[in-house]
């Protein structure tokens, strides 16, 4: 499911339109070493998993979770979040440098961006390496339970945050882990200032779908 919205803030003038699914073009090398994502988009594994392409992130469709991307006019992508009923995971592509990770960074600005604003913080050894989790307040006065997952990529950082069951227990939500180890990071080969959100797009006939129904 697409949800457009005019400006940045506004909740207004949602469109839905359908997924342009394809499949990730594998790397032709017989050195491919076995594992498991996030991937890279050179190192691409070669299966049969389907996925959505949004520019910078290429999102699988697995049974049972529901992809939501909410966009501008211009099909510029402001949020994918994927839900299976219990839990949610957003997923968000950033810039890094050649050299070294940023994750470690990240984190400890994370937890004490939570800590100054009076939320709790643990620092926790997941599937992924170390993972954050914090109890934050949100406005109507009530606590959320975030867990941030980071993974270093080549020029790339994937950030993860799930929300619900999975947020208090990984086990919870195993559709939405698999959600990222199966998505595909496309750097593209652009000089970028590091941390810079990569860009994302809506497919192109969902953007045109789009334009015939308003017209």
């Amino acid at each position: 499911m697409f949800r457009r919205r005019r400006g940045r803030h506004a909740a207004t003038g949602r469109e839905e339109g359908d997924l342009e699914v394809t499949e990730t073009e594998p790397v032709d090398s017989e050195d491919e070493e076995a594992g498991i994502g996030p991937w890279d988009a050179d190192a691409a594994p070669s299966d049969d998993v389907q996925r959505v392409d949004l520019g910078a992130l290429r999102v699988p469709t697995l049974p049972d979770v529901e992809l939501r991307v909410e966009a501008d006019q211009q099909g510029q992508v402001a949020s994918v979040v994927l839900t299976d009923g219990s839990s949610a995971l957003e997923l968000a592509a950033f810039a890094a440098p050649r050299t070294e990770g940023i994750w470690d960074d990240v984190r400890q600005e994370l937890e004490a961006g939570i800590r100054g604003d009076g939320g709790v913080v643990a620092h926790e050894q997941g599937e992924f390496g170390p993972e954050l989790r914090a109890t934050v307040k949100v406005p109507d006065g009530s606590k959320q339970l975030l867990r941030f997952v980071g993974v270093d990529g080549p020029r790339w950082f994937l950030r993860a945050t799930f929300t619900g069951a999975a947020a208090a227990d990984a086990a919870a939500g195993p559709q939405l882990a698999e959600s990222v180890r199966q998505t595909v990071v496309v750097r593209g080969t652009d000089p970028m200032p590091v941390r810079d959100p990569l860009p994302l797009r809506l497919p192109r006939e969902v953007v045109e779908q789009a334009s015939q129904q308003q017209d």
